[in-house]
């Protein structure tokens, strides 16, 4: 298989995707979630709580993935971002409203009450950041 073009991996990128995020446990083992995501070119964004597992596994060892892979019916491609991520408190609540609105029908009720939610208790949230030295690509 062939790698994308920069444009090709833009391209695929811009079409809303679940990215799938795996860090490692204590023990070494992956720990793999399907995430919502933002690349601006140069770094992978997510978001989370403050209390959930992808935090605690980063800050004990911050290696980490996230692959993005083509949907059914799609020719076969994927992108791999592959770094060492950081967790940052600034911003979190900012990256979950931009991500709620490409992901979801924002004109759903509740969708809606969920933002709402997540405005009120942004202090519990934290933005996870991959900047890749390399991303991986696959294209059929």
């Amino acid at each position: 298989m062939a790698s994308m073009s920069a444009a090709e991996r833009e391209t695929f990128l811009a079409v809303h995707r679940l990215g799938i995020l795996t860090t490692l446990r204590a023990d070494g083992s992956p720990a793999a979630v399907p995430v919502w995501f933002e690349w601006d070119g140069a770094t992978v964004r997510l978001f989370t709580t403050v209390t959930s597992g992808k935090i605690a596994r980063i800050a004990r060892d911050a290696r980490s993935s996230l692959l993005v892979v083509n949907s059914v019916g799609e020719s076969e491609a994927w992108i791999a971002f592959e770094g060492a991520a950081i967790i940052r408190s600034d911003g979190a609540f900012e990256l979950a409203e931009r991500l709620a609105h490409r992901y979801w029908d924002m004109d759903d009720a509740e969708r809606k009450a969920t933002l709402e939610l997540w405005r009120k208790s942004a202090a519990a949230l934290r933005v996870i950041e991959i900047v890749p030295p390399h991303v991986r690509t696959s294209k059929g």
